[in-house]
């Protein structure tokens, strides 16, 4: 048995509908449940994984993904159930790395059928995340894109609002600190990647894996001028361990203290923490992918 836990915003979509009518039809059990309010997606999936279902997936937009996982992770890991994702938002990040249809009836029959790979799970303090925790500028964007026009322009909008922004970076000071060593450091953006894009496509830490217990990280800092952008970008494509603009870690757990509060995202819901550790469960969820998902290290 398998149970949907959609988005309430995505539940009367005729094309979802005609997915879960065409799955019952080719014979897949398949119970749904709507989400009414902020929260409903974490208990459901809970209860889920407590009534024993085989299969809970995630219909809706990278938050609802996150709950899911949420409530998922809430019960032991032996009874915690596979993990599908149904992609209904407006950006689909970790649907998109991970090579998952986005048409719904393809999107639905491959959450149901796809074999299942042990994933790590990171957390930020009390709150798992899958694909990726960004802090700084990438969370000002993600933050104060408005819905309506995520709607509208799809992963589009954070690049509009990016563009927007990009005249007036902020830098947030603070000190790092990671198994090997600890700097104090002025961020514009802090990106702690279990998957590799995030913000509607932008490719943050291009080597990550799910499965391999590692964090990637990339930080960016000393951005003010269109010539230093230009030269961020070449450091971008080169990805130095410790560049002038960039620097990349791959680390197993990683503290930052800021001086003073710092907007984050984790899978691309908002929050703002002066600090925050992040660490890492180790192949603690089973995640519907195939068997070459590029975000994968290992074959499942």
């Amino acid at each position: 048995m398998a149970r949907l836990i959609l988005n309430g915003k995505s539940a009367q979509l005729p094309e979802v509908r005609e997915a879960v009518f065409a799955r019952r039809a080719a014979g897949d059990a398949l119970e749904v449940r709507a989400t009414w309010e902020a929260g409903d997606a974490e208990r459901m999936a809970e209860q889920a994984a407590r009534d024993g279902v085989d299969r809970v997936i995630a219909g809706g937009g990278d938050g609802t993904v996150n709950e899911v996982l949420n409530g998922l992770m809430r019960v032991p890991r032996e009874r915690r159930p596979v993990l599908g994702i149904l992609p209904l938002g407006s950006a689909n990040d970790l649907a998109t790395s991970l090579g998952l249809p986005l048409a719904c009836e393809p999107a639905l029959e491959a959450a149901l059928s796809l074999p299942a790979h042990r994933i790590d799970v990171p957390r930020l303090d009390d709150w798992h995340f899958l694909n990726m925790a960004t802090a700084g500028f990438g969370a000002e964007i993600t933050s104060s894109t408005p819905k309506g026009l995520k709607r509208l322009l799809g992963g589009g909008a954070y690049s509009l609002i990016g563009a927007v922004k990009a005249w007036h970076i902020n830098h947030y000071a603070g000190r790092i600190r990671w198994p090997e060593g600890e700097r104090r450091v002025e961020v514009c953006l802090l990106a702690v990647g279990n998957g590799r894009q995030s913000g509607g496509g932008h490719l943050l830490t291009p080597q990550a894996t799910l499965d391999d217990g590692r964090l990637d990280v990339l930080i960016l800092h000393d951005i003010g001028s269109l010539t230093q952008l230009r030269a961020m970008r070449h450091e971008l494509e080169t990805r130095p361990a410790r560049g002038t603009h960039v620097d990349t870690l791959r680390v197993d757990w990683l503290a930052f203290e800021a001086d003073e509060p710092v907007p984050l995202t984790l899978d691309g819901e908002p929050a703002r923490r002066q600090g925050f550790t992040v660490t890492i469960d180790p192949a603690a969820l089973w995640l519907a992918v195939s068997t070459d998902c590029p975000l994968l290290s290992r074959p499942a």
